[in-house]
């Protein structure tokens, strides 16, 4: 038999935990009585508000505009008036303003009906999934308008549509390919028009088989000429460059972009929002959200408004069972700890963890024993980095290719002296960009 499709250099095989809530479907979280929109929940410059204290909005209406290239629209997700606009700290530690809503309950409800769009030119799409603030859902929130917009002298081979998933705990991606498979496809599909890629592949890790069938049954209801491909379980599968490795066997150079080989990486949550914005109309004002963890007392996904609080969502999967070690905000290998409760989901929010507390081996010296060389699926030498880095020096640092550590965690992981490698790397970055 055949091994899998998968990425060749290095990664891991963590216990993913997904059986806690990958058998949940996705419930519909009530709109609390507020909302705080943060104007900055996508890569770029944050957005410049539209509103003011005291003025009313309407569900959907546009409250925060892009402010750069590299930006993205903000909207309203529910009807009431601004309370106010104040300062935040997002679970990434961004400082930002946000928008205060008070939810009016009694507003009449805005529907979002499918309307005809295949009149609808490449660049009158490419325009809607801009004014509807679509980013990438998957957790880096590029604005999906700019990743969508294809040079003059550029051609798309291949779509290729990320359903990995790889992240432990994480199953918001695997219940939508269950549950809205059709729409997933759909919005594949307009990306395909907009980009006019040759080829589409969807690339779902095989520990998801349900969702491996019914994206295929679905693709040949449609009688569309996409491609389901079934990869073998490895993390960091998910980043485009292992993704693209594993799926069309491109590497892409240090420094270049997924274009650059011919491709453009969508995530499966992305193509279900570009199939609301330009299908009906609908800007990108929830998420489907994967509350989970050993200390959470019940595992769910939930359809969350923006702007929802953490602690709305705790309680809405009924607390804690125990006192949770740390709570996390994404996947436990790449999303962010934090600590406050007030903290509100944005669109790039997969998951909310609270995770129990894990017997930890003490931290001592490096043992030289390359592990970490090993498991890097971007051939660095995480000990080197690591050494240069504790000794403060960034520049030699920089040089040895750090700006290509992707910060998996695939280092820190596997690591038996314990050292915060991760850590290292991304303050390494950000010392050694000044």
């Amino acid at each position: 038999m055949s091994r899998l499709p998968t990425f060749r250099k290095g990664g891991i095989h963590p216990h993913d935990y997904k059986e806690l809530s990958c058998s949940a479907p996705v419930e519909e979280l009530p709109c609390p009585d507020e909302l705080i929109v943060p104007l900055s929940q996508h890569l770029g410059a944050p957005a410049k508000p539209l509103k003011a204290k005291g003025d009313p909005v309407v569900m959907g209406e546009k409250i925060g505009e892009a402010s750069s290239f590299i930006s993205a629209d903000i909207h309203a997700p529910a009807s009431g008036t601004v309370k106010e606009i104040r300062s935040i700290t997002l679970a990434n530690s961004v400082v930002c303003d946000a928008i205060v809503i008070t939810v009016d309950k009694e507003a009449e409800p805005v529907s979002f009906e499918k309307q005809d769009y295949d009149s609808l030119s490449r660049e009158e799409m490419l325009a809607i999934v801009k004014d509807m603030g679509v980013v990438g859902t998957g957790g880096a929130t590029f604005p999906t308008n700019v990743k969508l917009m294809v040079p003059k002298g550029k051609h798309v081979q291949h779509l290729v549509i990320n359903g990995v998933e790889c992240e432990p705990y994480l199953t918001s991606d695997h219940r939508l390919m269950l549950e809205r498979s059709r729409e997933v496809i759909e919005g594949i599909l307009i990306a395909q028009r907009i980009t006019e890629a040759d080829t589409v592949i969807i690339g779902v890790e095989n520990n998801k088989p349900d969702a491996i069938d019914v994206l295929k049954q679905t693709v040949k209801e449609m009688h569309v000429d996409v491609t389901v491909m079934a990869l073998e379980v490895k993390y960091p599968q998910g980043d485009e460059k292992q993704l693209l490795k594993a799926t069309i066997n491109r590497e892409i150079p240090s420094g270049k972009l997924p274009l650059d080989v011919g491709a453009v990486v969508l995530n499966v949550g992305t193509a279900f929002a570009i199939y609301e914005a330009v299908a009906k109309r609908k800007p990108l004002i929830d998420r489907i959200v994967t509350v989970s963890g050993e200390a959470m007392n019940e595992k769910k996904n939930v359809r969350t408004p923006i702007g929802t609080t953490i602690g709305t969502l705790i309680d809405f999967a009924g607390g804690f069972s125990s006192i949770p070690e740390k709570l996390v905000s994404g996947g436990p290998m790449m999303g962010f700890a934090f600590y406050d409760h007030a903290t509100p989901v944005i669109k790039g929010t997969s998951g909310l963890l609270a995770l129990s507390s894990r017997k930890k081996a003490p931290q001592t010296a490096c043992i030289r024993c390359g592990k970490c060389i090993a498991v890097c699926p971007m051939g660095l030498q995480p000990t080197k980095l690591y050494r240069y880095i504790d000794n403060r020096r960034y520049e030699e640092a920089m040089q040895t290719d750090l700006m290509d550590c992707k910060e998996c965690g695939c280092c820190a992981y596997t690591c038996p002296a314990q050292l915060p490698l991760v850590h290292a790397m991304k303050l390494g970055k950000r010392l050694g960009r000044k």
